[in-house]
């Protein structure tokens, strides 16, 4: 898939995937930039800042759910070696965004190119991997470390897989950092097997990339259907996995017994592709951890 030896660690959710990998790239002293409607910025019950150990979580703005590709470019810098003031250390995108939306390769460069300059490491959230690829017609490689970037959060649980995500490094000196990390976090299980089995079956012969495809087609079906809905107007064009509109409040069938009117719009999101989220009842789950082979003695920002 990337042409080159990497080190994967399975973990059991995005969630410990993206706390681990920002735990390994930020120091103390360090900071994230991240879109404001990131996962991590508004999904995460603040595991980010508590993997690693209070890291300060800055928005980075931008239409679409995107970073434009010039804010990051004064953050990096911005109170650079100032002890009063937190350090950038990591630029984080989401590719597929929350709201669906796809950063280009051109951009992925851009922004890597721009974190490269200053120092910060380039970490993407995968969650919606396999979908982002399918939009793009790029290839795993193409959109990650050709395009600069060092870490992955690699999604298969949205895409078909039950706990079982997977972070994909680029960088062979983040090794064993991200080795102990994921053993403290209890994310190396001794049944890991039963799990990782799953990326056997999900990356054969294409199926991760067909269901990808499948659900991206459905997302689009979804909204079609969502344009001939009286009263209902449509939000976004096209993307992968989402398609969101604007219900009226007066639908004849609700979502739930205990679904109420959102204080600020009079309508309801919907989507395809993924699992429905509960925000009511909590989950637990168990989690894993282990490395593939990766070639030692390569400098500490390889050609990704």
């Amino acid at each position: 898939m990337f042409e080159r030896d990497v080190d994967v660690f399975p973990v059991s959710t995005g969630s410990a995937a993206n706390g681990l990998r920002l735990a390994a790239l930020t120091p103390l002293r360090g900071s994230v930039l991240s879109h404001p409607e990131s996962h991590i910025n508004t999904d995460e019950c603040g595991a980010p800042e508590f993997f690693t150990n209070g890291a300060k979580l800055v928005g980075a703005p931008g239409p679409d759910s995107k970073i434009e590709p010039d804010a990051p470019a004064t953050a990096v810098r911005r109170r650079a070696g100032d002890v009063h003031s937190v350090q950038p250390s990591v630029v984080s995108i989401s590719q597929a965004t929350e709201s669906g939306s796809v950063y280009t390769l051109e951009t992925i460069r851009r922004l890597s190119g721009i974190a490269e300059d200053a120092g910060p490491r380039v970490h993407m959230d995968g969650a919606r991997f396999a979908n982002a690829l399918d939009q793009l017609g790029a290839t795993a490689a193409e959109m990650t470390r050709k395009a600069g970037v060092d870490v992955l959060s690699f999604g298969a649980t949205k895409s078909g897989a039950m706990t079982a995500d997977a972070i994909v490094s680029f960088d062979p000196a983040l090794a064993a950092e991200l080795a102990f990390r994921s053993k403290r976090a209890g994310q190396l299980t001794s049944k890991m097997r039963f799990r990782t089995a799953q990326f056997g079956a999900y990356l054969t012969d294409g199926l991760w990339l067909r269901n990808a495809r499948r659900a991206n087609e459905m997302a689009a079906r979804l909204g079609d259907g969502l344009k001939s809905v009286a009263g209902a107007g449509l939000l976004a064009t096209r993307r992968p996995t989402s398609s969101s509109a604007a219900c009226p409040s007066t639908s004849p069938k609700d979502f739930s017994p205990r679904a109420t009117p959102s204080p600020t719009t009079a309508g309801s999101r919907a989507s395809s592709g993924s699992s429905p989220r509960s925000r009511t009842t909590p989950t637990t789950s168990t989690s894993s951890s282990t490395r593939s082979a990766a070639t030692p003695g390569e400098p500490r920002r390889p050609d990704r």
